[in-house]
């Protein structure tokens, strides 16, 4: 019985000795990892869902960007007023810098604090986006806002600009044209810009159109010459 003992030991030894060595390359192997396990009797869990909707939400919101602003969302985080209301942005001192980054995002690097447009990714410009361009022009004036007041970067003000001049091109915002009145003269042929013109004075009256040409003695050869070279239509 000892002696059996003895060499159930001596194998789980050499097992051992031969066996860990091996484990441990394979703990030093990399890991790859594929994504989260799921088994089929496994739900799916709660936060895998809401990646999945948000998702589908921003490719919803890139296609129709006026939708993102009359969903909950929008209206949890904004409320009713302007996206760039109570916006500040961070800078050193007490001044304020007098204006605004070039631009929030280069490549892949977003700066600290971008601007109200590039912070929410669902904030798309677009011509037919109309709640949101009205939210950047002066209900007063129809002016754009200067960036300084509003706190986008320019690229998003040159967006801006040229999302609001389409828009009002194609009749989606209004845009005010300054009344100018008219007069009845400006209709009638008593105006001088468009009546009648009188005839010259040296017409009239028999006299050169200039007083230094009556001063003037032409020269007889060059004279005879250009008789010669318009002969034929000379009347004799």
């Amino acid at each position: 019985m000892a002696a059996s003992l003895s060499n159930l030991t001596r194998f789980v030894f050499r097992l051992s000795s031969t066996v860990c060595p091996l484990l441990r390359q394979v703990q030093r192997l990399p890991v790859r990892r594929l994504g989260p396990a799921r088994y089929l009797c496994e739900a799916p869990s709660l936060q895998d869902d809401n990646a999945v909707r948000a998702l589908e939400a921003r490719d919803r919101y890139k296609e129709k960007p006026w939708e993102y602003l009359e969903s909950e969302e929008y209206l949890e985080r904004y409320g009713n007023g302007p996206v760039w209301a109570g916006y500040r942005r961070n800078h050193k001192g007490a001044i304020p810098p007098q204006k605004t980054r070039r631009t929030c995002i280069r490549g892949d690097h977003v700066c600290g604090n971008p601007c109200p447009v590039c912070r929410d990714s669902n904030l798309i410009v677009h011509h037919q986006n109309v709640k949101l361009l009205q939210q950047f022009i002066s209900p007063h004036t129809g002016a754009l806002y200067d960036p300084t007041r509003t706190g986008v970067c320019m690229k998003q003000q040159k967006k801006l600009t040229e999302a609001i001049d389409m828009a009002q091109d194609q009749g989606l915002l209004p845009f005010q044209i300054p009344h100018v009145e008219f007069s009845g003269e400006d209709y009638s042929n008593s105006h001088d810009a468009v009546g009648c013109t009188p005839p010259a004075p040296c017409l009239s009256s028999g006299e050169t159109w200039y007083r230094w040409y009556g001063e003037i003695t032409p020269d007889e050869g060059e004279v005879a010459k250009v008789k010669k070279i318009y002969k034929a239509y000379l009347k004799s």
